[in-house]
């Protein structure tokens, strides 16, 4: 079952002016997105999400929908410090994922800081990232 506000995606960089009312309005310039290699002009989304490929939250949005069985940890808390969770991935962001239970159609936002490591049933989509050039060009003078 998919639903419609699960298909949005995060834009990757954003830039909001801050105004203040004491100080005059200064020219702003959009922030760029880590890698792009011409200043001035913006990567495409997707090359913005290839140049962060190897995130886990990328690599989660690679496999939606697939059944995984997500390993966590609590510090701190007395009642368990580990617990498993399984489910269908609906969506991942920096700092969660969302997955639904097929069976009881329960869903979990569970927050990456307390990830251990996510197990698939089947195989894992996963797009390497690619080399920068300037990285290349140095493997390449070698």
């Amino acid at each position: 079952m998919s639903y419609p506000y699960m298909e949005w995606e995060y834009p990757l960089s954003s830039h909001y002016p801050i105004f203040s009312p004491h100080a005059a309005p200064t020219p702003t310039t959009p922030l760029q997105p880590s890698g792009a290699t011409i200043p001035g002009i913006p990567l495409t989304p997707q090359e913005m999400l290839e140049e962060e490929i190897s995130y886990v939250e990328n690599i989660l949005r690679f496999n939606r929908g697939k059944m995984a069985t997500f390993f966590m940890t609590y510090e701190n808390n007395p009642e368990w410090t580990a617990k498993v969770f399984r489910g269908e991935i609906e969506t991942a962001g920096r700092d969660h994922i969302i997955i639904s239970d097929p069976n009881t159609g329960k869903r979990f936002l569970l927050l990456t800081v307390n990830l251990d490591y996510v197990e698939f049933d089947e195989r894992i989509a996963y797009v390497p990232p690619r080399i920068p050039p300037y990285v290349q060009m140095q493997l390449e003078e070698r």
